[in-house]
């Protein structure tokens, strides 16, 4: 049995991105960050759609329309397959974890 919480790093100087389960059609991911964010010109433009959730800590996504979301523990949005966004803040304080789900 495995556990979303377990095996978490130390020290985080990059995102941690791990498969948790992966087929042809779709993805399932954990990534663990804190305090990182997407380079200023580092837009995200998914061939696949995006379900993400916060499972701890908060976020912070950014689209190129301009528009902000703010996400906390519990929240998830869907991104459309080349809605082009980036992470413009992961909170530095508390290890953030992420649940994904990439499918077609």
């Amino acid at each position: 049995m495995n556990n979303i919480f377990s095996s978490l790093p130390d020290e985080l100087g990059e995102e941690v991105f791990e498969d948790l389960v992966r087929s042809e059609s779709m993805r399932i991911e954990r990534i663990i960050s804190k305090g990182q964010a997407s380079p200023e010109q580092g837009w995200y433009d998914q061939e696949e759609n995006e379900w993400v959730m916060v499972l701890q800590g908060a976020a912070e996504l950014a689209f190129d329309s301009g528009h902000e979301v703010k996400l906390e523990v519990g929240d998830f949005i869907n991104i459309p397959a080349h809605s082009r966004h980036r992470v413009s803040w992961t909170d530095p304080h508390n290890t953030t974890i992420w649940l994904a789900v990439f499918y077609r």
